[in-house]
């Protein structure tokens, strides 16, 4: 039995310690707003937040994130998270979507560490975000929308 800190919530598992995080909140925990995209860190549609720092949770085990805060999109919250939401929205950045809850975990990192990111620093903090439809550039506009709102 593993025991998570999920969402602001414990969560027993009956799960091997070595399974990939993941698989353990999408098919255990029901959570699927966190994406499995290459299974090998790369592309970033798996990421969530532990401890407030964006991870792939498909390269993180189970048994690495036990006594760790972990947060996912359907529960990530706060001005941040506020501000970037609703820039996704206004910009309509999104285009087929599969990427986008990664995109949006990372985007509110990058902006909890650096509220005037400039492209550099953009290009940067999303670094290993693939998004297949090419939305970069309206992902870019967001989070400078997203920073302008926060001051």
């Amino acid at each position: 039995m593993v025991s998570l800190n999920v969402n602001g919530r414990i969560v027993d598992l009956d799960v091997n310690p070595r399974m990939p995080l993941l698989w353990a909140l999408r098919d255990f925990v029901g959570l699927t707003g966190t994406k499995f995209g290459c299974g090998r860190a790369l592309c970033g549609a798996c990421t969530v937040h532990i401890d407030g720092q964006a991870a792939r949770a498909c390269s993180i085990m189970v048994g690495d994130a036990v006594g760790k805060t972990i947060t996912t999109i359907e529960a990530v919250s706060g001005p941040v998270a506020d501000a970037v939401r609703a820039a996704w929205q206004k910009l309509d950045v999104v285009q087929c979507g599969y990427c986008q809850s990664g995109q949006i975990m990372s985007a509110i990192t990058l902006l909890t560490g650096n509220r005037k990111p400039n492209d550099e620093d953009i290009d940067l903090g999303m670094e290993g975000n693939i998004c297949r439809c090419g939305t970069y550039q309206r992902i870019r506009a967001a989070i400078h929308e997203a920073a302008s709102t926060l001051g």
